[in-house]
């Protein structure tokens, strides 16, 4: 049976999972759960893109997504690790200027799913009353914290990439995604579950159960002098 200050930890490492699995799958398959999102007023012209006009702009982990500025339909790019984004903007001189978000800046993105399968492994040890594997838990859960650090980091350098090279043109607002936010909430999680998990067997090597009951060791201790 689970010692019930190891609960709360459990919490936390299943509600980092199921967040960071969601942000993982991202686009082009769960279109809400975007890194970044671009936002044009005018409309923008995308270079080879079957959409005439788009409005808006959406950079996922495996695949970016137009939607176009008539009817609101999406396309979304072929799936895969790392991809590249044209743009082809209209400064207010009228110059067409072409700007590209490389691979490179989304090839890391990738670091998301490996922090979710690291993630995954620290909850099924957590579940384990075994002393070894529930030091295993809380070393485990820090290093899926690391890991999502590393994607947090990178999601961060993704955003300000393009704000940086977008917002200076008119009519275009650079945002963070949900799936942006979902991975802080994730990393926040993992810490508070690897410090949870981690104390709590603390606690637990504090007490000794006999009969279903727990006393606590310094109490047994014959030179403890309380």
């Amino acid at each position: 049976m689970i010692p019930r200050h190891f609960i709360p930890g459990i919490a936390f490492l299943a509600a980092a999972f199921v967040l960071s699995f969601l942000t993982s799958i991202s686009l082009p398959y769960l279109t809400a759960l975007d890194i970044t999102r671009v936002h044009f007023g005018d409309g923008l012209k995308i270079p080879n893109s079957p959409i005439p006009l788009i409005n808006q702009l959406r950079f996922g982990i495996w695949a970016f997504c137009e939607y176009d500025a008539s009817n609101g339909n999406r396309k979304c790019s072929p799936e895969g690790h790392g991809y590249s984004v044209p743009f082809g903007v209209i400064d207010a001189k009228g110059n067409l200027n072409e700007i590209t978000i490389g691979s490179s800046w989304t090839r890391g993105l990738a670091v998301h799913p490996v922090a979710t399968v690291v993630t995954f492994i620290a909850l099924a040890l957590s579940f384990s009353s075994h002393v070894t594997a529930t030091l295993l838990a809380s070393i485990v859960s820090f290093f899926a914290a690391l890991l999502t650090l590393i994607a947090f980091a990178i999601d961060i350098a993704l955003y300000a990439y393009v704000h940086h090279e977008l917002s200076k043109f008119n009519g275009v607002n650079v945002n963070t995604g949900p799936g942006f936010w979902l991975t802080f909430v994730s990393l926040v999680l993992l810490l508070l579950a690897g410090c949870t998990v981690c104390f709590g067997r603390r606690r637990d090597s504090d007490n000794w159960t006999y009969g279903g009951n727990e006393f606590p060791l310094k109490r047994l201790w014959p030179f403890n002098k309380s």
